[in-house]
């Protein structure tokens, strides 16, 4: 009696994985990071500086919108504090971005391995 073990995808010697159930798991990894990856793009974020005076706002994708600035602070003498703030609040911006992402991914990872029975294989 011959048995076709290329049916059900298992691996000889490493304790019977099943190639098919992984590969679904990565699929279903691919679906988790894609859903962030639209979520970050709804997702709006402003940073800002000088007390508010200045604020960017960017999508959690990282594409700048917009920028306001109060007129109090635009004083043509003083262009250069407002560049500064305007950098502070992009840099402001960008660091929330890069945040909301680390949030979506490491949801996804620990979705992953949990489905997986990795447990806290990632240290996440």
């Amino acid at each position: 009696m011959s048995t076709d073990d290329s049916a059900h995808d298992i691996v000889p010697g490493l304790g019977g994985l099943d190639l098919g159930a992984l590969l679904g798991q990565v699929q279903a990894m691919q679906e988790q990071m894609a859903d962030a990856q639209a979520k970050a793009g709804l997702t709006v974020l402003h940073g800002t500086a000088g007390g508010g005076k200045v604020t960017v706002t960017v999508t959690g994708t990282g594409a700048f919108t917009a920028v306001k600035i109060d007129p109090s602070v635009v004083d043509p003498t003083e262009v250069d504090m407002l560049e500064d703030l305007v950098l502070a609040a992009l840099r402001d911006a960008a660091a929330k971005v890069t945040d909301l992402n680390a949030d979506l991914n490491s949801q996804s990872v620990d979705g992953l391995t949990s489905g997986l029975g990795l447990g806290n294989l990632f240290g996440s």
